[in-house]
């Protein structure tokens, strides 16, 4: 009896031996992967040694200002890559931000080869970020175009009035933080929205124009907010290719001359944590293993936070928004 009694003793001693060296071993891959995630996050891409290679910048989402890419951008410039192949898919965002993108493009381009590759989407504020390249291939059915500007403001004046609530405000002047969405919309403050949405109109087609060498009928044809599908790009110049990320590096090589066996390699503009999917499988096997289930599944549908990203948008925007039915 006594024996069996020391027995079951050594086993459960063992066992909580066990358990401390596997969350030892939890943790220490943790902070193993939170250090590599540090080192990525500091250092830039993410790979092997970027030299005699191709780099692949990816644009996605929403575009704002943003100097952390900006910074990358330029470190780019100054890296060992041959070339640059930069894929879009976005539907733009505001119109300072997209400026910042393409004044960054460009003065890449002005230092390495660049070519774009429009994936999905390349839609206003995206399309201003696909005119810094000389040249662009896009898919088939990739949807180009959407110029133009807008300023959207919502107005609560009727709710306001619907619950009781009136909104008091003492102005050094009539258009001073005008519109404010708590009352109607002066002819004023509508007629100076709409200089400043002409304006930045004007800049874009203009932009437009000179970098896709259109004359002035053919840009009245596409400048009117529309999107086209790449194979009616082509047809109007807003596009020079259809076809891939293969096709963009044979333009690469036939007219650019770098070399044709060169790897292509990803380029992170902005790496975090949680942007870094095979850290974020790692971090959640490790939180299954201490049997916190419950975290390892949110870090697993971390992304979808980026819905929310549209609600931080300020200024005017340079984005298409497909229409929703009522």
């Amino acid at each position: 009896m006594s024996l069996d009694s020391d027995v079951i003793v050594d086993r459960r001693r063992i066992r909580r031996k066990l358990t401390f060296w596997r969350v030892a071993a939890v943790l220490i891959a943790v902070v193993a992967i939170v250090g590599f995630g540090a080192i990525a996050t500091r250092n830039g891409p993410v790979g092997l040694t970027s030299s005699g290679s191709i780099a692949r910048v990816n644009i996605e989402g929403l575009i704002r200002s943003d100097q952390q890419r900006v910074e990358a951008l330029e470190r780019l410039e100054k890296s060992s890559h041959a070339a640059v192949v930069v894929h879009i898919n976005s539907p733009g965002g505001t119109t300072a931000g997209s400026e910042q993108l393409y004044d960054s493009l460009v003065r890449l381009k002005a230092k390495k080869p660049l070519v774009v590759v429009v994936e999905g989407l390349a839609a206003s504020g995206g399309y201003i970020t696909a005119i810094a390249a000389d040249h662009i291939v896009a898919r088939q059915s990739s949807l180009v175009g959407s110029i133009g500007v807008l300023f959207q403001f919502p107005n609560f004046t009727e709710l306001l009035k619907t619950v009781g609530v009136k909104v008091e405000e003492v102005k050094s002047s009539p258009l001073k933080a005008a519109p404010n969405g708590f009352e109607p919309t002066s002819p004023e403050a509508r007629a100076a929205l709409d200089a400043l949405v002409k304006d930045s109109y004007a800049w874009f087609r203009g932009l437009v124009k000179e970098r896709r060498g259109m004359d002035d009928a053919l840009l009245e044809k596409v400048a009117d907010g529309r999107v086209f599908t790449g194979r009616q790009a082509v047809e109007l110049k807003l596009v020079d290719q259809l076809g891939d990320e293969k096709a963009a590096i044979a333009w690469l090589v036939a007219e650019k001359k770098v070399k044709s066996d060169l790897p292509v390699r990803d380029f992170r503009l902005n790496p975090q944590f949680g942007d870094l999917t095979f850290l974020r499988t790692a971090a959640s096997i490790a939180f299954d293993g201490l049997g916190l289930s419950s975290i390892a599944r949110r870090i697993e549908q971390a992304g979808v936070a980026q819905a929310v990203d549209q609600l931080s948008l300020d200024g005017m925007l340079a984005l298409w928004r497909p229409a929703t039915p009522n």
